[in-house]
C-alpha cells in the first residue's frame, strides 16, 4: 500500500500543481510529463529487461508519424490517429524485435542503432509526405479530442498528467506482476532463467512490443500536445535522451524515469539562462552524479532508505 501510495502521491501532487505553476513552468511540466512516458517505456526494456537498445527513437518517431500523418493525409480524428500511431510503434517494435533479439549485447544495441538510423532516413527520403527535418504542424482545429482543444495549455497538461498517469501506473503494475519478475530475472541471468523453463526469448519480445508501445503512445501524445512533427524525432540523440534519464533517475526504478527526465530538463533549462555552453555545466554535472550516484536518483534513494522501492 505503500508503494501505491507513493505513485498515487505523485499523480496527485502533478495535478495539484496545475493550479499552482505559472505559465512558463506548467508548460515545461506538461513536457516533461509526456517524454518521462517515453523514458518509462524505455526503462522497461532496459531498467528490468537488461536489454540496452539505442533504437527507441524509431518507435518514438512512429507514434509520432502514425498520429500526425493519419490526421494530416488521412483526415483521422485525433482518437483514431492516436491508436494508428500505438498501432504503429507495436507494428514496428515487433517487427524490430523479432530480428534483434537473434542478437545479444554490443550486437543488440548496435542492430537497434543501425534500424532506427534506417528509419530516420526513410522519413527524409520520404520527405513529400514528411516533410524531413522541416517537419509540419498539425493544425489547432485537428487536435479538439471529443470537443476538448488540445492545444489549450490547462487541457494539454491535464492530457498530459493523463498519459503519463496511465504509462506510470501500468508500469508499476507490470513490474510487480510475475511476468515483471521474470524480466527481471532474465536481466541478472538469462541462463539460469532458461533453465528453469521460461521462455526467454517470448519474454523479451513482448517486453519489447510492450516497450516500443509505450514509446509509440509517446511520440503520438507529444504531436497531438504540441501540434508538430519532424523527422528530428528519429534521430540518434532522441534514442540517447532516454537512456539518459533513465541512468540519472535511476534504472529498474518505476519513479527513475520521471525524476531524471525533470532533472535532465531544467538542468539543460537553467544552464542555457547563464551560458552558451550550456552542456559543460550539465556534462560536470552528470559526471558528478555517476561518481557519487552510481545506480542514480531514485535507485540510491532505494539503496540507502527505501529496499522495497519498486
Amino acid at each position: 500500500m505503500r508503494v501505491y501510495a507513493l505513485h498515487a502521491g505523485l499523480i496527485v501532487l502533478l495535478f495539484a500543481l496545475h493550479f499552482l505553476l505559472p505559465a512558463y513552468h506548467h508548460g515545461n511540466l506538461a513536457r516533461v510529463m509526456v517524454l518521462a512516458s517515453y523514458a518509462i517505456g524505455y526503462n522497461i526494456l532496459f531498467g528490468y529487461t537488461g536489454l540496452l537498445s539505442l533504437g527507441h527513437a524509431l518507435f518514438f518517431a512512429a507514434g509520432l508519424y502514425g498520429m500526425g500523418l493519419g490526421i494530416q493525409h488521412l483526415g483521422l480524428a485525433p482518437a483514431p490517429a492516436f491508436l494508428l500511431g500505438l498501432v504503429a510503434g507495436a507494428v514496428v517494435s515487433g517487427g524490430l524485435a523479432l530480428l534483434a533479439l537473434r542478437t545479444s549485447g554490443v550486437a543488440f544495441m548496435i542492430v537497434t542503432l543501425m534500424f532506427a538510423q534506417a528509419g530516420y532516413l526513410t522519413l527524409l527520403y520520404f520527405g513529400t509526405y514528411t516533410r524531413g527535418d522541416e517537419g509540419f504542424v498539425i493544425a489547432q482545429a485537428s487536435r479538439a479530442l471529443w470537443g476538448i482543444d488540445l492545444s489549450d495549455p490547462g487541457n494539454r497538461y491535464l492530457a498530459a498528467l493523463i498519459l503519463f498517469g496511465t504509462c506510470l501506473l501500468l508500469s508499476l503494475w507490470l513490474v510487480r506482476t510475475p511476468f515483471g519478475r521474470v524480466l527481471v530475472a532474465i536481466r541478472e541471468n538469462e541462463e539460469r532463467v532458461r533453465m528453469l523453463g521460461y521462455d526467454t526469448f517470448a519474454h523479451k519480445l513482448a517486453a519489447m512490443v510492450i516497450s516500443g508501445t509505450i514509446a509509440a503512445a509517446a511520440g503520438a501524445g507529444y504531436g497531438l500536445l504540441f501540434g508538430y512533427a519532424g523527422a528530428t524525432f528519429a534521430s540518434v540523440q532522441y534514442s540517447i535522451f532516454p537512456l539518459l534519464w533513465v541512468l540519472l533517475g535511476g534504472a529498474g526504478t518505476v519513479l527513475g524515469p520521471f525524476v531524471g527526465t525533470l532533472f535532465m530538463f531544467y538542468l539543460i533549462d537553467l544552464s542555457s539562462g547563464i551560458t552558451t555552453a550550456y552542456m559543460l555545466i550539465a556534462g560536470v554535472v552528470l559526471v558528478a552524479l555517476t561518481l557519487f550516484a552510481p545506480q542514480g536518483l531514485m535507485g540510491e534513494v532505494r539503496r540507502r532508505l527505501w529496499k522495497g522501492l519498486p
